[in-house]
């Protein structure tokens, strides 16, 4: 089916009490396993874009891969710009068909920052594009994220009022995740995400979920997450499969056949984290 937008995905999501797996994705091996995770769970899905991974080969290559995958899948299946940095990134993301943009003005000041999000939601409006902004910082680093140490949490009180004056149709809260590879166990501020629920209406999500801990995973879904973002796993997950076959097998040249084990373990990854968000049966 042709690629469509996350408004309905997370709308149904938080009617359902469950969270859509948003999965960054690197090359095409990497969009083939998780349109065929989420065809195997029957499970809505989004594959999602960094600027850094756009800067390596395009927006519209990532989007032909993303659209070629979801045109031969039964499930819903959306392309979404991951922590776009700019207006003009936003913009370039939705000319390109891009069906779903996130707008980061989080490192700015708070009104920067909503006057930054209300250009874009203002600007996507007319196509139906939804947009996800992030109130807070996520922090640690990936790719060229970087939230930082000692970031704030996000306010539920500024995050109502963020909501209210930008548009937005869904928000990126910081309650303790971070980007990346954890040194300890996070702890997630779950008290914080059930006071930005009561004050916030639109669907919530939660960034830099690769590490946490399972339940702290579940937990943040009952308290309101509807989309939950990984991609360190997926990453460790193929290079960890095309680094087995190469050492098994060092004179190995035909990249279709170590990339097809680095898919493997994408897909296995995939269907488990989908089964974490309770989306599986969902499409």
């Amino acid at each position: 089916m042709p690629l469509v937008t996350t408004k309905e995905m997370l709308l149904r999501a938080q009617a359902g009490h469950y969270a859509v797996g948003a999965f960054n994705v690197e090359n095409m091996e990497m969009v083939m396993a998780v349109v065929q995770a989420a065809e195997e769970s029957r499970a809505p899905v989004i594959m999602q874009t960094t600027p850094s991974t756009v800067k390596y080969a395009g927006l519209d290559y990532y989007l032909a891969m993303a659209k070629a995958a979801a045109e031969r899948a039964t499930v819903p299946v959306a392309m979404h710009l991951d922590h776009g940095d700019s207006f003009e990134l936003a913009m370039q993301a939705l000319r390109t068909g891009y069906t779903s943009i996130m707008i980061d003005g989080s490192h700015d000041s708070f009104e920067d920052n909503i006057a930054l999000t209300r250009r874009v939601t203002d600007a996507c409006a007319p196509s139906g594009v939804p947009v996800e902004a992030e109130l807070g910082k996520v922090g640690g680093k990936e790719d060229d994220l970087e939230g930082g140490d000692g970031n704030p949490f996000t306010d539920p009180q500024q995050a109502k009022e963020f909501v209210e004056r930008t548009g937005v149709d869904s928000l990126a809260v910081a309650i303790g995740t971070a980007h990346g590879l954890y040194k300890g166990v996070p702890k997630l501020d779950f008290d914080r995400l059930s006071a930005i629920r009561e004050l916030v209406s639109i669907p919530l999500v939660l960034h830099g979920a690769s590490g946490v801990p399972d339940e702290a995973v579940r937990e943040s879904i009952r308290r309101g997450i509807c989309k939950v973002n990984f991609a360190t796993e997926l990453r460790i997950a193929f290079s960890d499969g095309v680094k087995k076959y190469l050492a098994e097998d060092p004179d190995a040249f035909d990249p279709k056949k170590y990339c097809k084990v680095g898919r493997a373990g994408v897909v296995a990854l995939v269907k488990e984290k989908i089964a974490l968000c309770g989306s599986n049966g969902q499409a």
